[in-house]
């Protein structure tokens, strides 16, 4: 793998824990206002983002980079007062993190491209199942937007960003 490429998937995998960070925070939230009728799929999600969390951390230090650290707190992009707040707190969460993922995969190679595509279709998945809707290109569609590449999404260690 050439340095540029390097550089660019430990910024894309970077991004990604960025990202998961955001999300086991984010699912703190819908935890805290879910229903109990989806109190198991919150858990599972909250779960599942750890895990990815914690694999990204060891990928990033096995590519010789620091991993980014989460932020204390992270704003909202909206209120969750309620349940239904909630639900949809989790499908933003969801869809976000596939847009990382996407990006990921772009900048990964075997095995990590591989792990990204399967988070990203996990996300994508977990997105559907809270939202009731679905796109053409999860992890594309919904980063229109919001430009391209992972410098839009990789979050600023000074300035909250939304989950």
């Amino acid at each position: 793998m050439s340095g540029g490429a390097k550089r660019a998937e430990l910024t894309a995998l970077q991004a990604a824990l960025a990202a998961e960070h955001a999300a086991v925070y984010g699912y703190g939230v819908v935890g805290g206002r879910i229903g109990a009728a989806r109190r198991s799929e919150a858990r599972a999600a909250y779960d599942a983002h750890r895990a990815r969390r914690d694999a990204l951390t060891r990928e990033v230090r096995d590519l010789g980079g620091e991993p980014v650290a989460a932020n204390a707190a992270y704003a909202l992009p909206f209120p969750v007062p309620d349940a239904p707040a909630a639900v949809r707190l989790a499908a933003r969460l969801e869809e976000r993190v596939a847009g990382v993922y996407a990006d990921l995969v772009r900048a990964a190679t075997g095995v990590r491209r591989a792990s990204a595509a399967a988070a990203l279709r996990e996300a994508a998945v977990r997105a559907v199942r809270w939202s009731g809707e679905s796109v053409a290109f999860p992890g594309l569609a919904e980063r229109a937007g919001e430009g391209t590449g992972t410098a839009g999404a990789t979050p600023s260690a000074s300035a909250p960003v939304t989950p």
